[in-house]
């Protein structure tokens, strides 16, 4: 086993979404953090250079000593290398000599060995090599064994039963037979055809017709061999073993109808189509398993049990080894830290991987972002909280690195108190016009700031100013707070760029802000932010300005009734509005969401008053109400801030626990879905009336809309997990409503 793969997996221990929560004094919840089952795919993708261009895969096994195989139409292959991130390949077999000489048609599983069956005999390398019954088909497609060295075999007309090299039956089937399972209960083997199900007793030699239909196209024993699952080429159905009959209604609602392959493992029933995996569970739906994200291709051949507890899927492409880990919330986090740390740091930003080759990480090179200050204040905000909970050094010299980039922001342009979005070395083409030549040697800054950037920095410096108790950072943290809000309040609060003008986004003053229809969210998302941080500045610096600033905005200019306005009032502007308002109500922006969860902890933690804290609250929750559906971690915890017993935290937990490991730029579709419930189109551009697993949807920031069904690309992008995952989860162990690593009793 590689070293990586030694690194995530670990036995599994249990199968399910285990969920633990201890009520706190105060009436919140705590979720008691023990081990929940992690997914994450190994992929082999085939040796080309070696196989060729049209060869094709039939079906994969893993024997009892952890080998796994693959049959395919160049012969017998086995996975080569391959770990988490970095896919190996399926290349030739070449362990064995005298069975690279066979002429091996068929390949199966029987007491957990290898069989196999050439033009003459079925055979096996295992029990000293013994086995060895012959038979007279000269391309068996199908080998299946019952209890006692008997195997029913057939090329899909012809069909066998051998036992000690004597052909104790056979048979001539006009529709081709597609699969043979043996029913260990019943001592029976069952036959698929495209049109009939077979049972054929060894015993005396009888067969028996079972069901007709059309359009089978697999099946499989399952819930102790009391129930058949026949897929067809339009969803399945369950026949009862016993009485032979139908049981229940055909099952159409399914991620894809197309059914290739249905098996049972470990309890749980495996689906493979033409469009990916999927498998039934606990709560009777679908865990749906597509694209390059999980697959080497959509086109599933085989799925089979692998080694320590994993699924191996067989794609048209190459080969999958789902990990089945046991980890913690807090073991994810570590993987994360180590996933930001190694691939993600830009001269202390938190960027993003792009221009990659297709899911190749040694091919990307460090973006460039509008949103490098924003991005990188919610990873520092991350490590702020991590440095308040654990104490730990690492997150201390993180957030050391990251508040210097983050610092540099302001000092690297000539304008007092004005942040850059960013700042990179002169020498390349940077595609944009918002970059100034800045006046150190080599150096260039990006222009034309805007307001989520201001929350952002706000929101993380004040954390640090709060929370980490290193004087130089808290000092240097609370100068950035006055140096950026000076510069807003003595603008006539705007942001103004270096050619004096203000910035587009970076507006707060009462003339832009209530020139906006009431229905438009900017209206109420810019109210809301600048009084989180003008507060925060008046928290930090103790400056009667700002405070005097936030009440006159608050009172004076309506900006307490902008910030209190319910959400069920943001729509789109009237038909007579100008054309802002109407671009920037088209429809619900979730840019704003973030703006705004950001800033609640600015706008509740350190409201002026007691009235206003209250008044906050309100606000808070009416946001959070609506924002529910969409089962956002973040959003859910930010709302425990405000000490509200009910705060969706199961849902939080489920977000962080279903987030995938594998945060490449993977092309995800589910629109063709026929088990999700679509909706009608909506201001808030809501889909379906549930929303998707993350570990389903492409990788997403939680600026963007959850309800999306397909995004992605074909995997040139890895994104950090620092503002993604680390930011809520940390928050979530500060706020206390998710806890340490909780040992298993």
């Amino acid at each position: 086993m590689t070293k990586g793969r030694r690194c995530l997996r670990r036995r599994f221990l249990f199968f399910g979404l285990i969920l633990s929560f201890q009520i706190l004094v105060q009436g919140q919840s705590t979720y008691k953090d023990v081990p929940f089952v992690q997914e994450f795919s190994v992929k082999y993708e085939l040796d080309l250079q070696n196989l060729p261009a049209t060869v094709m895969l039939r079906n994969a096994f893993c024997d009892r000593n952890g080998i796994v195989q693959v049959l395919s139409s160049s012969g017998l292959l086995r996975p080569r290398g391959g770990q988490f991130l970095f896919p190996g390949k399926l290349a030739l077999d070449l362990s064995s000599r005298p069975m690279r000489d066979k002429n091996i048609n068929a390949f199966g599983l029987y007491k957990d060995q290898f069989v196999y069956a050439d033009d003459k005999a079925v055979l096996s390398n295992a029990w000293a090599g013994k086995l060895y019954a012959k038979h007279s088909i000269p391309k068996v497609k199908i080998i299946s064994g019952d209890n006692n060295f008997g195997f029913l075999i057939t090329d899909g007309i012809n069909v066998q039963y051998i036992k000690d090299s004597i052909i104790a039956w056979k048979a001539d089937f006009s529709d081709s037979i597609l699969d043979i399972k043996y029913d260990q209960v019943q001592n029976q083997y069952w036959l698929l055809s495209s049109k009939q199900i077979v049972l054929f007793n060894p015993k005396d030699k009888a067969i028996q017709i079972v069901s007709e239909g059309n359009n089978f196209t697999c099946f499989a024993l399952a819930r102790k061999n009391s129930e058949l699952l026949v897929g067809t080429s339009n969803g399945y159905m369950i026949l009862d073993a016993n009485t032979k009959k139908q049981k229940g209604d055909f099952y159409r609602r399914l991620p894809s109808n197309s059914i290739s392959v249905i098996n049972e493992i470990e309890n749980q029933v495996w689906f493979g189509t033409t469009e990916g995996a999927f498998k039934l569970n606990a709560e009777g739906k679908y865990d749906y398993y597509a694209s390059k994200r999980w697959l080497p291709s959509n086109q599933v051949v085989s799925i089979e049990k692998g080694n320590d507890h994993s699924i191996l899927i067989l794609t048209k492409g190459g080969l999958t080894e789902l990990f089945l880990s046991s980890m913690t919330l807090h073991d994810k986090a570590m993987f994360y830290e180590k996933q930001v740390r190694e691939r993600h740091i830009r001269n202390g930003f938190s960027a993003t991987l792009v221009g990659m080759k297709p899911g190749d990480l040694s091919t990307g090179f460090f973006e460039n972002s509008d949103n490098d200050g924003l991005w990188t204040s919610m990873y520092l905000g991350a490590e702020a909280f991590r440095y308040a909970v654990t104490r730990s050094k690492e997150a201390l010299q993180n957030c050391r690195e990251s508040f210097e980039a983050m610092e540099r922001l302001y000092s690297i342009n000539q304008i007092p108190g004005f942040p850059s979005r960013s700042f990179e070395r002169t020498g390349y083409n940077k595609g944009d016009t918002p970059w100034r030549k800045a006046p150190e040697i080599d150096w260039d800054w990006k222009s034309t700031t805007s307001s989520d950037e201001a929350i952002g920095h706000i929101f993380a410096f004040g954390a640090i100013a709060e929370l980490v108790d290193d004087a130089d950072l808290k000092k240097r943290a609370i100068i950035l707070i006055d140096t950026l809000m000076q510069h807003i309040v003595e603008h006539g609060m705007y942001m103004i760029d270096w050619h004096g003008q203000p910035t587009l986004w970076g507006r707060w003053s009462p003339e832009y802000v209530n020139a906006f229809p009431l229905q438009v969210g900017d209206r109420k998302i810019t109210a809301s932010n600048i009084t989180a941080m003008l507060q925060t500045a008046y928290r930090f610096t103790g400056k009667k300005i700002y405070k005097e600033k936030a009440l006159e905005l608050l009172n004076k200019h309506g900006y307490l009734e902008n910030l209190m306005r319910p959400m069920s009032t943001i729509n789109r502007a009237p038909e007579q509005s100008d054309s802002l308002s109407k671009i920037l109500s088209s429809y619900w922006n979730h840019s704003d969401d973030e703006m705004y969860f950001l800033g609640y902890w600015g706008l509740y933690r350190y409201a002026l008053n007691d009235t206003l804290k209250k008044k906050f609250k309100e606000s808070i929750l009416d946001h959070w109400e609506i924002e529910r559906p969409e089962k956002e971690g973040a959003w859910n915890i930010f709302t425990s801030l405000t000490g509200v017993p009910n705060f969706d935290l199961k849902e939080a937990i489920w977000y962080l626990q279903k987030y995938p490991l594998d945060m490449i730029s993977w092309r995800m579709v589910n629109s063709h879905r026929n088990d999700i419930e679509p909706i009608p189109a909506n201001f808030r551009r809501q889909t379906t009336k549930e929303v998707l697993p993350p570990s389903e949807l492409h990788i997403q920031r939680h600026n963007a809309n959850r309800f999306k069904l397909d995004g992605g690309d074909l995997g040139s992008e890895e994104f950090s997990s620092g503002d993604i995952w680390l930011l809520p989860y940390w928050i979530g162990r500060y706020l206390q409503v998710i806890s340490a690593p909780q040992p298993m009793k």
